[in-house]
């Protein structure tokens, strides 16, 4: 991989200690972005989704598992052990803990806010010490409720749980239904983010130009564009381009930034990303980027639009199964007075992001529902004029809160 001669920017991922948050992996997310995208990409539509919040999910759904299905969850999110995920998890909860800047301040730093929670049915009781590693490690506290006969009233408190997290942005995330009388507890995991560009967009120079769909229909989107003048953290590898743009971050020890990854071919978003797919960790790995002066040669479409999906059949098919199977491989989890077991039986996931001149605001909400069971030239600039990907990370821990593809920047779902 060729590095820039230019002035680079580097990620301070320099010191052992930093490092060890980089085995927060999110490889197994772009396999189900992958998934996603070859499924949307024939009806045109947009998606985004937190690999962030299914690892913490996932992470909790392994604390409680035991025999193969905790071997096979380890497998999947490449950790070598519980302790090495809730380690993890600890530090990305720490990340996200609430600061105490003023949450219309965002020049002190991006608001970033997680919070997690656990719906637990009358007649079953967590075990001791799962519990503690819930409250310790995830700061949630389990709530006892009656699935039997208020299946309803749950779902919607998780819901009105879950949008009061993320500011309103995620509305419904458990179906009308979703939750019945073999349910026997419920995860969830709501994500929060809004930054501030560390150098704004010029609202005045905004303007519609032409987007190519990957069906080749051109399209009028707005266009956002930067001052002129102004170097910009740019890197062309065989077959893309990435942009980075950083978010205010004042004295915040936190550093996050939103990359673009535009294909050179118009038509070559899913090569990209099935190239992405075949190169463990290429989202958490350190980029180097040369400083360009772009000139009138950046333009990034706006957009503003949520995605949702029930993930479990995606997850199954790259091979994540024992969770799903009436196995009885959650003994570390819950007991009940009849002998009752649980498996997993659905992951729902809902994500929302607009990015404009100002800067971005994303959320996420994953809730996890267990039954009872038995040397280059010069670039000539960055034109997002055609499907490209995007990602939003903290540099210095290298964890990937946001990733997704803009396909039509119209689509508002």
């Amino acid at each position: 991989m060729e590095i820039p001669s230019k002035k680079r920017e580097r990620s301070t991922m320099e010191n052992s200690e930093q490092t060890n948050t980089c085995d927060l992996s999110s490889s197994f997310c772009i396999q189900i972005a992958n998934h996603a995208l070859l499924e949307e990409a024939e009806k045109g539509s947009n998606f985004v989704i937190s690999p962030v919040s299914f690892q913490i999910m996932l992470s909790l759904v392994a604390t409680g598992a035991t025999g193969r299905t905790l071997d096979q969850l380890l497998l999947f999110m490449e950790s070598k052990s519980i302790e090495d995920l809730n380690s993890l998890s600890s530090h990305v909860v720490e990340l996200t803990t609430r600061q105490d800047n003023d949450d219309k301040n965002l020049a002190a730093g991006p608001l970033v806010t997680m919070v997690n929670g656990a719906w637990v049915d009358q007649s079953f009781g967590l075990k001791p010490s799962f519990k503690g590693t819930l409250t310790d490690v995830y700061k949630a506290e389990a709530k006892a409720v009656d699935f039997a006969t208020r299946a309803s009233k749950v779902t919607e408190e998780v819901n009105k749980w879950a949008q009061d997290a993320t500011e309103g942005l995620i509305k419904d995330l458990l179906p009308s239904g979703s939750l019945g009388s073999d349910t026997a507890l419920v995860f969830a995991n709501a994500l929060y983010f809004k930054g501030a560009w560390d150098r704004k967009f010029d609202s005045e120079r905004s303007t519609n130009k032409d987007f190519t769909l990957l069906t080749g229909q051109i399209i009028q989107v707005p266009c956002m564009t930067t001052k002129r003048k102004e170097r910009h953290l740019y890197r062309e590898i065989n077959g893309y381009k990435i942009l980075k743009i950083p978010y205010q971050s004042g004295q915040d020890m936190r550093k996050f930034a939103m990359f673009f990854f535009l294909p050179t071919e118009i038509n070559g978003l899913q090569n990209m990303m099935q190239n992405f797919n075949s190169t463990p960790g290429f989202f958490n790995q350190d980029f180097y980027f040369g400083e360009e002066d772009l000139g009138d040669r950046i333009w990034i479409p706006k957009f503003k639009f949520s995605y949702e999906f029930e993930a479990s059949r995606i997850i199954k098919e790259l091979g994540l199964v024992l969770p799903f199977m009436d196995v009885g491989e959650f003994t570390e989890l819950v007991h009940s007075q009849h002998g009752g077991k649980v498996c997993v039986s659905n992951i729902f996931h809902k994500s929302y992001i607009e990015v404009n001149e100002e800067g971005t605001e994303a959320a996420a909400s994953t809730a996890v529902r267990f039954r009872r069971c038995c040397g280059r030239v010069k670039p000539p600039g960055f034109v997002a004029d055609h499907p490209f990907m995007f990602m939003i990370r903290e540099e210095t821990s290298r964890i990937v809160f946001f990733t997704g593809a803009v396909l039509n920047p119209l689509l508002a779902t």
